[in-house]
C-alpha cells in the first residue's frame, strides 16, 4: 500500500510539473507574440506633441477651435496649425510652443470680452416681468416671453454668460448687466458663444473705444425702449472724418478696430452716451489695484496687531 501511494504521489507531481511547464511555454509564446505585434504595428508618436501639451495651460476651453489642449497640440505638430491660438496662454504660451516647433512666434493679440449693451435697470424700459428659468436662452424659447426688457436686442440679464465663463471673469453687476473682470478674462470666447443675442464680442486689449449698443432699430423705437441706445444719428461718423473708423450700418454705429486710433472724438459727440472710452476706466482700475497691492504689502511688513 505504501509503494502504491508513493507511485501515485510521484505521478501527480509529474503531472503538476508538466502543467506548469506547458503554462510557462504558452506564456512565453503569448509574450513573444505581443512583443512582435507591438513592433510590427507600432505607431510612432511625435514627442513634440507631449512637449506642446505641457506648455499649454490645460484649460481645455476650446478657444483655439479644437476639442481640448491635446487636440490643439496634435494639430500644431501634425498639421502645422498656428502656435498662437491659445487665448488663455497668451504671448507666453505662444512663444513656448513656437520654440518647441522651431518657428518664429507671431505677436499674439490678446483679446478681452466686451458687453455691447448699456441698457441697465435704470436706462432700459421693462415690458413685463419674466418669471421663467434664469437662463437667457430659455427666455428666448417661443412662448417663454423673451425676457423683461423692451429692447429686443439688449441684454436679458439672466447671467448665462457668467455661468459659461470657466475663469470667473464675468459677474452680474448691481445694475443687472454682466461686468467683465478684465484681469481674469482670457479671451476664450465662451461667453460669446453663450450669449443668445450676440451682445458680447471679443476685442483687442489695445482697443479702448466701443459702441455699447446692439440694437438695429430706428431712432424712435430705440428711444422708446432705452435711454442710452444708438439712434443712428451719424454724428460719430462726421467726427471721425480723419480715420473713417466708424460707420452707421443698419441704424447702428460700428467701429472698425483696425482703423480706430482711440482718439475718442466719437465719444464726445454721441448724444446718447452710447459710445464709451474705457481707457480712463481701465487706468482708474489699474491705479486702484496698485494702491491695494501697496497697502497689502505695508500690512505684511508692518502689521497693526
Amino acid at each position: 500500500m505504501t509503494t502504491a501511494y508513493i507511485t501515485l504521489a510521484l505521478g501527480t507531481g509529474a503531472t503538476v510539473v508538466a502543467a506548469v511547464a506547458v503554462l510557462a511555454v504558452l506564456g512565453a509564446l503569448f509574450g513573444l507574440s505581443l512583443y512582435v505585434g507591438s513592433r510590427v504595428f507600432a505607431v510612432d508618436v511625435d514627442p513634440r506633441i507631449d512637449a506642446v501639451l505641457d506648455a499649454l495651460p490645460g484649460a481645455n476651453c476650446g478657444a483655439c477651435g479644437f476639442g481640448g489642449c491635446r487636440a490643439y497640440a496634435e494639430a500644431v505638430v501634425l498639421e502645422g496649425k498656428e502656435t498662437g491660438l491659445c487665448a488663455p496662454g497668451g504671448a507666453e504660451v505662444c512663444a513656448a510652443v513656437s520654440k518647441i516647433m522651431g518657428v518664429e512666434a507671431a505677436s499674439a493679440d490678446a483679446k478681452v470680452a466686451v458687453v455691447h449693451c448699456r441698457g441697465d435697470a435704470c436706462s432700459a424700459r421693462e415690458r413685463g416681468r419674466y418669471a421663467g428659468v434664469a437662463d437667457c436662452r430659455a427666455a428666448l424659447v417661443p412662448g417663454a416671453g423673451g425676457g423683461s426688457t423692451a429692447c429686443a436686442h439688449g441684454c436679458l440679464g439672466l447671467g448665462t454668460c457668467v455661468a459659461a465663463c470657466p475663469f470667473g471673469a464675468l459677474v452680474m453687476g448691481p445694475d443687472g448687466l454682466p461686468q467683465v473682470i478684465e484681469r481674469l478674462c482670457t479671451g476664450c470666447g465662451k461667453c460669446v458663444e453663450a450669449c443668445p443675442r450676440g451682445i458680447i464680442q471679443l476685442h483687442s486689449r489695445k482697443q479702448h473705444v466701443f459702441v455699447l449698443c446692439s440694437s438695429h432699430e430706428k431712432a424712435k423705437a430705440v428711444r422708446a425702449a432705452c435711454d442710452v441706445g444708438c439712434i443712428g444719428c451719424k454724428r460719430c461718423e462726421k467726427a471721425c472724418d480723419k480715420f473713417d473708423a466708424i460707420k452707421v450700418i443698419d441704424n447702428l454705429a460700428v467701429i472698425d478696430d483696425e482703423k480706430c486710433r482711440n482718439c475718442a472724438k466719437c465719444v464726445a459727440v454721441c448724444p446718447q452716451g452710447t459710445i464709451w472710452n474705457l481707457r480712463k476706466a481701465r487706468k482708474a482700475l489699474d491705479k486702484k489695484r496698485a494702491e491695494e497691492k501697496t497697502a497689502a504689502e505695508r500690512e505684511v511688513a508692518c502689521p497693526t496687531s
